[in-house]
């Protein structure tokens, strides 16, 4: 087998960052993918029906347009996205709902009392998004280049992520919207992992929005890919690699794995005491995912969230912390938290001419086996009377499948390690270089490593700076901007 500069397990959006860096340095980079395809939690596949696209993990990307490195990659000239208006929505009985526009102060309008508190809380963060940004994607145990700026992003997180949470509100709109995106993290609420989860994601929302790829997620994998190859690299589909031995000798390898699945692939390549802290990671809950094939438009309660290109749907504040919890204590709610994204109302490219598709998931106990099909369709059809009558087919992915489908989702825990706050300070260990293990050699650069989930190729990235500095001794970032012509 040829020997390589560098090695790449698993190719995924983290796992092709970092091997486009590496290449861009000149180095002979080879990746090794044990699906028949790319992608990882960016694949786009017809589940339902033929012709009804649908993406298998991530849909919409809230940090793809914040991403340092797809900023640095120049993603938005490689992939074409659209961003709705509607940000997110989150509907509550009687035809009531909680929209947040692009548009901060048009979002505030809307809050009624809350509108001014609302404004409080976000606008002096979304003025300054880039420092956000910064922040929340690298490690936080660097210390911040905007202290005023992150101190008031500290404040508002221990605000909301505390008992205290309810003290700033005056009706149930804005608590219910900021908790449905909170509710992305997986966690118990509040908890100051959710509330700094959900509130990056709210900044986002009202600056470059949440922009959905035309043509589906597999396009910002396959941009990876073609630069990859452009510039030397190789990748080998169907390899699964089930130990160092088996990779050709190269000066770094870099893992796009679960934390697990490094420590057992490395062997004895890593010290038996970091074996052990990477044991002690925690992986958290879970989801299980729905997808639905529709002979047309979700019908709506409420009309304005029929431009939203993320709803959340559970009701209440009240009701989604008892959901969570349920989840936490290991139990299925009878009304889960469901996030859903509508793409092809805004790319026609997923379905048929008049035909719509819908992606859903569900919160669950880690490696759960039940179908939530029947809970998901109820709590749509809560919020959207007669959307039975639209469903043409449906494809169910419960948490033990999501596994099977992407093994770096342990138990079905689609962040790769549990989003706690602990866990956001030292993912996979504490250390302001957590992407480089003791292993000589041996770099961790998925979602179990710092800045943790999300398509933003931000942990890849790192991961391969850090290697090309401890390893070939090259301190300059690479260019990695489209080449023209």
């Amino acid at each position: 087998m040829p020997a390589a500069d560098a090695v790449i397990v698993g190719a995924g959006p983290n796992g092709l960052a970092a091997a486009v860096t590496l290449a861009r340095a000149g180095l002979a980079v080879e990746v090794y993918e044990r699906a028949d395809e790319i992608g990882g939690g960016t694949r786009t596949k017809a589940l339902t029906l033929p012709g009804y696209l649908h993406d298998t993990c991530s849909a919409v990307h809230p940090m793809a347009f914040a991403s340092g490195f797809f900023q640095e990659f120049g993603l938005t000239r490689r992939v074409e996205f659209v961003t709705p208006e509607v940000s997110f929505a989150h509907p509550l009985d009687g035809g009531r709902a909680g929209i947040a526009y692009r548009d901060l102060a048009r979002t505030v309008d809307a809050l009624g009392r809350d509108g001014p508190r609302w404004s409080q809380l976000f606008r002096r963060l979304v003025e300054h998004p880039g420092a956000v940004s910064r922040f929340t994607g690298s490690t936080l145990v660097a210390l911040p280049r905007h202290p005023f700026t992150m101190a008031r992003f500290g404040l508002a997180t221990f605000e909301q992520g505390s008992p205290a949470w309810n003290l700033r509100w005056r009706e149930d709109v804005a608590p219910a919207m900021l908790t449905g995106v909170m509710a992305h993290a997986v966690q118990p609420l509040p908890s100051l992992g959710a509330a700094a989860a959900g509130l990056a994601l709210a900044i986002h929302a009202h600056v470059e929005g949440w922009p959905i790829p035309i043509g589906g997620s597999q396009r910002i994998a396959q941009a990876l890919a073609d630069d990859l190859v452009a510039h030397g690299g190789r990748i080998e589909t169907g390899r699964e690699v089930r130990s160092v031995g088996e990779l050709p000798a190269a000066r770094a390898v870099l893992f796009d794995t679960s934390a697990r699945d490094m420590a057992r692939i490395a062997g004895d390549r890593l010290p038996a005491s970091y074996r052990g802290r990477l044991r002690r990671f925690r992986y958290g809950n879970a989801v299980a995912k729905v997808d639905f094939a529709l002979s047309g438009p979700v019908p709506w309660a409420h009309p304005e969230v029929r431009r939203a290109g993320t709803i959340h749907l559970g009701g209440s504040r009240e009701e989604l912390a008892y959901a969570e919890r349920q989840v936490a204590a290991g139990r299925h709610p009878s009304r889960p938290y469901v996030l859903v994204s509508q793409p092809s109302v805004f790319d026609p490219t997923r379905a048929p001419a008049g035909h719509g598709t819908l992606w859903t998931y569900t919160h669950v106990p880690k490696y759960s086996s039940v179908d939530m099909t029947a809970a998901i369709t109820e709590q749509i059809e809560r919020f959207a009377p007669g959307f039975r009558d639209v469903v043409v087919a449906s494809s169910c992915s419960t948490a033990v499948q999501v596994e099977a489908h992407d093994p770096n989702y342990v138990g079905g825990d689609i962040a790769s390690g549990s989003g706690d706050f602990l866990q956001l300070l030292a993912r996979p260990t504490l250390s302001p270089d957590p992407w480089r293990t003791p292993g000589k050699g041996i770099y961790l650069a998925s979602a179990s490593a710092a800045p943790g989930p999300g398509v933003h190729g931000q942990a890849g990235w790192n991961a391969a700076l850090s290697a090309l500095r401890n390893e070939f001794g090259i301190r300059r970032a690479p260019d990695l901007a489209p080449t023209e012509g």
